[in-house]
């Protein structure tokens, strides 16, 4: 029997958009911040936006493509395509 689970939605993103890329660089801007400029205010302001956007795209995003079914259809297209292709 075929494999029926449901893709990961990482599997379809380029190298910069992996969790690691997305977590090495708001740590490293949050980071880069407090070294450049020693101020909490300043490192929590820039903390803030890329916190909510680490957040997203870490969690809020998967999982919202997930529910979509999203990741089903593109499974079933590669699945398809292969099949396609092998039948030649």
């Amino acid at each position: 029997m075929g494999d029926r689970t449901t893709p990961s939605v990482w599997s379809y993103k380029p190298w910069w958009c992996q969790p690691w890329s997305i977590m090495l660089t708001g740590v490293s801007l949050i980071a880069g911040s407090w070294l450049l400029f020693h101020r909490y205010w300043l490192t929590g302001i820039v903390a803030l936006p890329i916190s909510i956007w680490m957040g997203f795209f870490l969690i809020a995003w998967p999982k919202l493509m997930r529910d979509s079914g999203l990741l089903a259809e593109l499974q079933q297209q590669q699945i398809k395509a292969t099949l396609d292709t092998s039948d030649s």
